[in-house]
C-alpha cells in the first residue's frame, strides 16, 4: 500500500536544462566554458531554450564571473539581463554560485575563509534577486576536491590527501553559510545539490581500494546531511582523523546539517571506474598507484565483464540510502549523435522506471544543451576540443541536433522514438571492452573487436548506395562502428539510374534514410564518356533524390571541389557560384541542383582529395609505395588542395545526416596544402626520404582534364573536421604505415 501511495503522490516528472559552465583556474589562467561556447554574448540562446519547453534551466551566475575583484566592484548586468529574460520566458533557474571553481583570486579551496567569503558572495545574489527559489552555491565539491586537492588538475594543484580533505570540508562548509545568507533573505529558498556520482569496481586484490572509493562517493550528501562526526557510525570518519583534518569544522558542519531539498545525480559513462592490477594488459602511461599497490584506473565499461549500474542503478542506490527527492541533474555523453540519442533516451526510461517503482524522482537535466570543451583533457588547457550537445555551436550560431527534436518531444508529450534507438548504446554491447575483461574465468559473450561487416537490420534500415567503392565501404565501417543498421548496395544489387527498380527497392526495404555514395569516379576518362559519366553523377542521384522526396526520407549524396575552376585565392565557401573546367566537374554541378531541385531537404556534401587507411588507391598510400621502393614521386608544387581523411569526413556526414541538416555543405579537414607539399608531409612521417619527392608543375602531369590550380575548400556553415596534421597522424596509426 506505501509503494502503491508513493506513486500516486509523486509530482509531474518535470524536463530542465543546463548550460556547461566550467569556470576553473590552472594556476593563474581561469578557463571560462560560457566564454568557448559563447553563450556569454549570446542572450537569444535563451528563445531556444525556451522552445524545448523545460520548466527549469540550470543557470550560471558565477562568483568568479560577477565579482571578479570583489563585491564592492561586482558588475551584475550580465546576470540581470539574463535572469530577467527566463523569467519572461517562464523558465525557472537553479542558480549555480560556483561550477568546478575556487573562487575569485583573493581566495582558494584551502582559504579558511572560503566559506565566509562565498556565503557573502551569495547574499549578495539573494539580495539583488529575491524571489530566485533554487541554488546550487557549489557544483560537485568532491569532484572538484579530488581534481583540485587529490589529482592536480586544478588550483591549487595539490595532490594530498589533506589538502583534498580541507578542500571539500571548505566547500560543504561553503554551502551551509551560503544557504544560510540566501535564506535570511528568502526563507522559501530551496538547496539543489549536485554531485558526479558513479562507482567502484575492482580485481580481488584491490578490493580494499575499491570499498574506500565507494564509501568516499557519498561524503558531499553524507556530510550535507549530517551523517559525519563524533560516535556516528561512518567507514570514512576514522579516515578523516589519520588525515588529521579539523575536528572542530567536522561537528560544526555536523550540527548545521541542511540536508539537500534535491540531490541532484550527474552521472556519466565514465563515472564508474574499475581498478585493476593486471598492469602488463595496459600501455605503461595508463599505470598509476596509490602508494601501496599499481594499477590501472580506467572506465568500468571498458575492461569490466558485468554490466555496470548505469542510471537506474545510481538512481536505486541513491534513494534507498537517502530516501530524500531525487534529480538527475546532468544527462550527456560526448560521442556521435547516434550514441547521444541512446544515453539520452537511456537515461529517460530509468528515470520513469524508478519514478514507478515508488523513487520521489523531480525532474531530468539535459545538460551540456550547447555542447562542451576541452573536457578530454579535464579542462586543464585550451584545445578547442568541442562536443556538440543538444545544439551544435560550431556554425557560428547554436544549430539544433537529433537531441534538440528528442527533448522537445519528450516535454510535449514524454515520448521521442527513432529508428537509431532499436540498437542499443555501445555501453551496453560487448564490444565496448577493449581490454582484457575481468573477471577472466567468466566465458565471454562475444569477440572483444566488431568485426566490419553489415549488421542485418531487425528495423529500419539506411540504404548505402556505391558499396564497394571507397565511400560507401568507409561508411559500412563506420556504421558498423557506431551501431547503425544498413543495407550495402553494390551496382548489380541496384542501378540507381532505373527508376522502376528504385522505387521497387525502396518499397521493399523501407529505409529511413539512403546515402548515395556510388558515383563515375575517373576524371580523365570522363572527357571520352561524358555519357556514361553524366548517368552516374546526375541521373541516378536525381532518381534516387526524388524517391526519397516522395516518401519524406533524408538523403545524402556527395559532390567535389572540381564543381570550381580556381580562379580565387582563397577557400570556395558553399554560396560560391559553381565554375567546373571538366567534365567530372559539370557533372557534379549538374547533379547538385539537380538533387536539391527534386529534394530541397537534401543534404549535399563537396568534399575533396580524400583519403583513408582502408583502400590503396589514394594519395598518402601511392607516395609511400612509391618512396618504399626506392624510386621518385612527383607532385605538383602550383596546384592547391584541401585533403580530406575519410573516417572524419564519415563521421562528420552522418551526424549531419541525422540530425537532419540539408543543403551544400563543404567537408575537408583544416589546412590547404600544395600536392607537393602534401608528399613531403605523408614522407615525414613516415621518415621516408624527402629528397625522392621531385616537385613538378600541372602542365608536366599526363592529365587529360583541365584541373583548377586553387580548390581549397571553406566554409561559411562550419568547420567540423581536425587539422590536417591531426588527420595524418590518425591516417598513420591506423593504417600502420610500417605494413604498407
Amino acid at each position: 500500500m506505501l509503494e502503491l501511495k508513493n506513486r500516486q503522490n509523486i509530482r509531474p516528472l518535470e524536463i530542465w536544462g543546463g548550460v556547461e559552465c566550467t569556470t576553473n583556474r590552472v594556476g593563474e589562467q581561469y578557463f571560462h566554458q560560457l566564454d568557448w561556447n559563447g553563450h556569454a554574448e549570446r542572450l537569444q540562446d535563451l528563445d531556444l531554450f525556451a522552445e524545448l519547453g523545460m520548466k527549469a534551466l540550470r543557470y550560471p551566475i558565477l562568483w568568479e564571473r560577477i565579482a571578479p575583484d570583489g563585491l564592492q566592484t561586482a558588475n551584475w548586468q550580465w546576470a540581470d539581463e539574463r535572469l530577467k529574460a527566463l523569467r519572461q520566458r517562464n523558465i525557472r533557474p537553479i542558480v549555480g554560485l560556483m561550477h568546478h571553481g575556487s573562487g575569485p583570486q583573493d581566495t582558494s579551496l584551502i582559504d579558511p575563509l572560503f566559506p565566509q567569503k562565498l556565503a557573502q558572495y551569495a547574499r549578495a545574489v539573494a539580495e539583488r534577486y529575491p524571489w530566485l527559489e533554487e541554488y546550487t552555491p557549489v557544483n560537485e565539491p568532491l569532484t572538484t576536491a579530488r581534481f583540485a586537492g587529490l589529482y592536480g588538475f586544478w588550483y591549487p594543484h595539490a595532490r594530498d590527501p589533506h589538502i583534498f580533505l580541507q578542500a571539500l570540508l571548505n566547500q560543504i562548509r561553503g554551502i551551509q553559510l551560503a544557504m544560510q545568507a540566501i535564506r535570511a533573505v528568502n526563507p522559501a529558498a530551496k538547496l539543489v545539490q549536485t554531485e558526479d556520482l558513479g562507482k567502484v569496481y575492482s580485481t580481488a586484490a584491490l578490493q580494499y581500494q575499491a570499498d574506500f572509493e565507494n564509501a568516499r562517493r557519498w561524503l558531499t550528501f553524507d556530510l550535507l546531511c549530517g551523517k559525519i562526526g563524533k560516535g556516528l557510525p561512518h567507514p570514512l570518519y576514522d579516515y578523516f582523523q589519520y588525515i588529521g583534518v579539523d575536528n572542530a569544522l567536522i561537528e560544526t558542519i555536523r550540527a548545521e546539517a541542511i540536508a539537500p531539498d534535491v540531490l541532484g545525480l550527474d552521472y556519466y559513462v565514465t563515472s564508474e571506474r574499475f581498478l585493476d592490477d593486471r598492469l602488463h594488459l595496459y600501455p605503461e602511461y595508463m599505470h598509476g598507484g596509490n602508494g601501496r599497490d599499481r594499477y590501472v584506473d580506467i572506465e568500468a565499461v571498458r575492461a569490466y565483464r558485468p554490466e555496470t549500474l548505469g542510471h537506474a542503478g545510481i538512481l536505486r542506490e541513491t534513494w534507498e540510502r537517502y530516501h530524500l527527492p531525487l534529480a538527475l541533474t546532468e544527462v550527456h555523453i560526448g560521442g556521435t549523435r547516434e550514441q547521444q540519442l541512446r544515453w539520452l533516451m537511456e537515461a529517460w526510461q530509468a528515470v520513469n522506471a524508478a519514478r514507478k517503482e515508488g523513487v520521489d524522482l523531480r525532474a531530468i537535466t539535459f545538460w551540456a544543451l550547447l555542447g562542451s570543451f576541452n573536457w578530454d583533457t579535464l579542462v586543464t588547457a585550451d584545445q578547442n576540443h568541442y562536443e556538440g550537445g543538444v545544439y551544435d555551436i560550431r556554425s557560428g550560431q547554436p544549430r539544433p541536433t537529433i537531441l534538440a527534436r528528442a527533448v522537445k518531444s519528450l516535454a510535449q508529450d514524454g515520448r521521442f522514438s527513432d529508428p537509431l534507438l532499436d540498437a542499443p548504446g555501445w555501453w551496453r554491447t560487448p564490444y565496448r571492452l577493449l581490454y582484457q575483461p575481468y573477471p577472466e574465468d567468466e566465458p565471454a559473450t562475444a569477440p572483444l573487436l566488431q568485426p566490419a561487416q553489415s549488421r542485418k537490420p531487425t528495423a529500419r534500415p539506411l540504404l548505402i548506395t556505391g558499396s564497394r567503392g571507397t565511400l560507401g565501404q568507409a561508411f559500412q565501417r563506420i556504421c558498423d562502428l557506431r551501431g547503425i543498421a544498413y543495407i550495402p548496395l553494390a551496382h548489380e544489387d541496384l542501378d540507381i539510374t532505373d527508376e522502376d527498380n528504385v522505387a521497387r527497392l525502396m518499397t521493399e526495404t523501407r529505409p529511413w534514410g539512403v546515402i548515395n555514395a556510388a558515383g563515375y569516379v575517373r576524371v580523365d576518362k570522363a572527357e571520352q564518356e561524358p555519357d556514361q559519366c553524366w548517368r552516374a553523377n546526375v541521373l541516378g542521384p536525381s532518381i534516387l533524390a526524388a524517391n526519397c522526396q516522395k516518401l519524406a526520407l533524408p538523403f545524402l549524396s556527395f559532390s567535389s571541389d572540381l564543381v570550381f575552376d580556381g580562379s580565387q585565392t582563397e577557400p570556395y565557401i558553399e554560396s560560391a557560384r559553381p565554375t567546373p573546367l571538366n567534365v567530372y566537374g559539370s557533372s557534379k554541378a549538374e547533379s547538385e541542383a539537380s538533387i536539391l531541385a527534386n529534394h530541397p531537404r537534401a543534404l549535399v556534401v563537396r568534399t575533396s582529395a580524400f583519403f583513408g587507411p582502408w583502400d590503396q588507391a589514394n594519395f598518402p598510400v601511392q607516395v609511400l609505395n612509391t618512396l618504399r621502393g626506392g624510386q621518385a614521386f612527383a607532385a605538383a608544387g602550383d596546384v592547391w588542395i584541401s585533403p580530406t581523411y575519410v573516417p572524419d569526413l564519415v563521421h562528420a556526414c552522418l551526424d549531419l545526416f541525422i540530425d537532419g541538416e540539408h543543403g551544400i555543405w563543404h567537408m575537408a579537414n583544416l589546412g590547404a596544402v600544395t600536392w607537393f607539399d602534401f608528399a613531403l608531409q605523408v614522407a615525414a612521417r613516415a621518415e621516408l626520404p624527402l629528397e625522392n619527392i621531385q616537385e613538378t608543375t600541372l602542365e608536366a602531369l599526363p592529365f587529360a582534364a583541365p584541373r583548377p590550380r586553387y580548390s581549397v575548400l571553406g566554409s561559411e556553415r562550419a568547420l567540423l573536421l581536425p587539422d590536417l596534421a591531426d588527420a595524418l597522424f590518425r591516417f598513420q596509426r591506423d593504417q600502420q604505415w610500417t605494413t604498407v
